[in-house]
């Protein structure tokens, strides 16, 4: 048996990979997650084990050859018994009037198995994976008020059941976005959360990221004031009034052909602040699709392969809102920043 490959569909933009095999081949969350896991799967030419990735339309998507049993996608499961009349209503012969539209329901959680870090009483600190957006943002919840629910799950949302307290909120007190992966801290109390806020506010949280950059950057400083569009309808580096302070430090550590890992720390935390400032700096992240560019210029070109911009929060630290101790944590980059650090190590070597 050869191995299954179709295109991902427009319509099945942002879906995980456990939910394209759910869906197309009629799976149980549990199968279609165990296959991701055992490494069948390879979307748009990297390999996998991630059943929370999330695929974009266009992306080829690759099943190992004897690991799943192809179905058509519209195939059911065959009834039993007889088959029921054309028109169950024909003695009467009346029409039956249509069937009530079914109300409409709020969309399932995603199969994601979230990676809490460390957990108390007043914070929850947990890996973010890509592909989930860390809580609802203020213009959304102005927005949509109570239909809310009838949106995609964040991971504020899906943290409370994960921790055993699904009637128990948490706070987000910072994010990352939505492709960015790694350390997030929430509150799970009001008077945690005030806590954590001021600590943000007065820049003493230690926020390191891993970035994987084209080329290789200068080790220092960054500091511009971001705007909402620079002049290409981005958001940047401006004077326009309203903007924002963004400072930060650079440091390289690894040197590739063509690339480069990066290591950037925060002293301020404005939206895509990594990404524009080294995006601008001629140095976009393997990946990037929108601070990829000069202003008004054609996007620089990117040899990573990479589905998405390859940044990770790899060190948190904060002072714990109770006790005041100094507590802190390291996670490893995920599966698909891995192989392509792998790539270009295993290719440096060689070179």
């Amino acid at each position: 048996m050869p191995p299954i490959q179709f295109l991902i569909e427009r319509r099945e933009t942002g879906q995980t990979v456990a939910e394209v095999l759910r869906k197309r081949f009629q799976l149980t969350w549990s199968q279609a997650k165990r296959i991701v896991e055992r490494g069948h799967i390879r979307v748009a030419g990297q390999a996998t084990r991630a059943p929370e990735q999330r695929v974009k339309g266009g992306n080829r998507f690759w099943i190992a050859a004897g690991a799943i049993e192809a179905k058509p996608e519209s195939a059911k499961p065959a009834g039993k018994g007889k088959a029921a009349p054309a028109n169950p209503d024909r003695k009467g012969g009346g029409v039956k009037p249509p069937a009530a539209k079914p109300k409409p329901k709020p969309p399932p959680a995603p199969a994601i198995a979230l990676d809490v870090v460390y957990s108390d009483d007043a914070i929850v600190v947990v890996n973010k994976p890509a592909g989930l957006t860390t809580s609802r943002s203020k213009e959304d919840a102005e927005e949509f008020g109570r239909g809310q629910k009838f949106l995609p799950k964040t991971l504020a949302d899906l943290l409370p059941a994960a921790l055993g307290t699904p009637n128990k909120r948490v706070y987000a007190v910072h994010r990352l976005d939505r492709d960015t992966t790694g350390l997030l801290v929430f509150a799970r109390t009001s008077a945690a959360a005030k806590h954590l806020t001021e600590q943000f506010r007065r820049r003493t949280v230690d926020r390191r990221y891993l970035a994987l950059t084209r080329g290789v950057p200068r080790d220092g400083r960054i500091e511009s004031k971001l705007v909402d569009d620079r002049g290409d309808g981005r958001r940047g580096s401006g004077d326009s009034p309203g903007g924002k302070r963004a400072v930060t430090h650079v440091r390289v550590l690894e040197r590739f052909a063509g690339f480069a890992l990066v290591e950037c720390k925060l002293d301020t935390g404005r939206t895509h602040q990594v990404r524009i400032h080294l995006g601008e700096g001629g140095h976009p992240l393997g990946g990037e699709r929108v601070y990829d560019r000069p202003r008004n210029g054609p996007p620089l070109p990117d040899a990573s392969g990479a589905d998405r911009p390859l940044l990770h929060a790899f060190r948190l630290a904060v002072n714990h809102p109770e006790t005041d101790e100094i507590m802190g944590w390291e996670a490893d980059p995920p599966a698909d920043f891995a192989a392509v650090l792998k790539r270009l190590r295993e290719a440096t070597a060689g070179g």
